[in-house]
């Protein structure tokens, strides 16, 4: 069962999610607008928002940019809308959202996107992150670059593991649980993504296979993380 926030300004769209879901066995909270949604969200992120574009308030993509804005966008959101154009589906794309249901929404579809929303929200939680580089380091290690390869593991503690990356490869780097759950998401994918670019020779193509990712949506997450793939390609180069 997970917790789903449904926002929708209209209430049979509101009633005809709420009924469908709880059926399905999950716990459905309703907002009307943009402020509810708001007090809802403040109580504790749930595990899935389903937003609608329009509302009379505060947009749908306004209340997005709000919360990838103040570090609140840590679960997964499908927006909704009857009227949208692409633009508009695009851009919440880029500022955050997962997926984009158009009105009126088929059952099915609905509970497609919603069990692939869920599974990608366990996905981030489960996701392990990079610890903290060390305060304090030897003049020589300080001028070195950072790489996942080449530094020696910490100590395993209670707070952080030791995991290897890809099978085989003997490559290794540390892992901690310590830092809030956006800069933790971020860290993996960005680690994650520098790995498969750097093994594929900075390929896109080759990369887009190896992820499950299109190939616009790869190159929008590339962005957001700041990874530059010709760049990288090129260091792996020289290296």
């Amino acid at each position: 069962m997970a917790n789903i926030l449904v926002v929708d300004d209209e209430m049979g769209i509101r009633e005809l999610l709420s009924e469908i879901l709880g059926d399905e066995g999950h716990a459905v909270t309703l907002a009307e607008n943009a402020q509810q949604a708001r007090q809802a969200r403040a109580t504790g992120a749930p595990d899935l928002v389903l937003l609608d574009i329009w509302m009379p308030d505060t947009d749908g993509v306004t209340l997005l940019k709000e919360w990838q804005r103040d570090g609140l966008l840590t679960m997964p959101v499908i927006m909704m809308s009857g009227h949208a154009t692409i633009d508009t589906a695009v851009e919440a794309t880029r500022i955050g959202a997962l997926n984009f249901l158009e009105k009126p929404i088929a059952m099915q579809k609905l509970l497609k996107a919603v069990q692939a929303g869920l599974a990608r929200g366990q996905e981030v939680v489960r996701a392990p992150v990079l610890a903290p580089r060390p305060a304090a380091l030897p003049p020589a290690e300080e001028a070195a670059p950072p790489s996942f390869g080449a530094q020696p593991l910490p100590p395993q503690g209670a707070h952080g593991i030791a995991v290897a990356r890809g099978s085989g490869e003997g490559h290794m780097f540390s892992l901690s649980f310590d830092l809030p759950l956006r800069e933790a998401r971020d860290a993996f994918e960005r680690m994650y993504f520098e790995h498969h670019l750097g093994r594929e020779g900075g390929s896109m193509t080759r990369v887009a296979e190896k992820t499950g990712l299109e190939r616009t949506h790869l190159y929008r997450k590339l962005k957001q993380l700041g990874v530059e793939p010709g760049k990288l390609a090129k260091k792996n180069q020289q290296a």
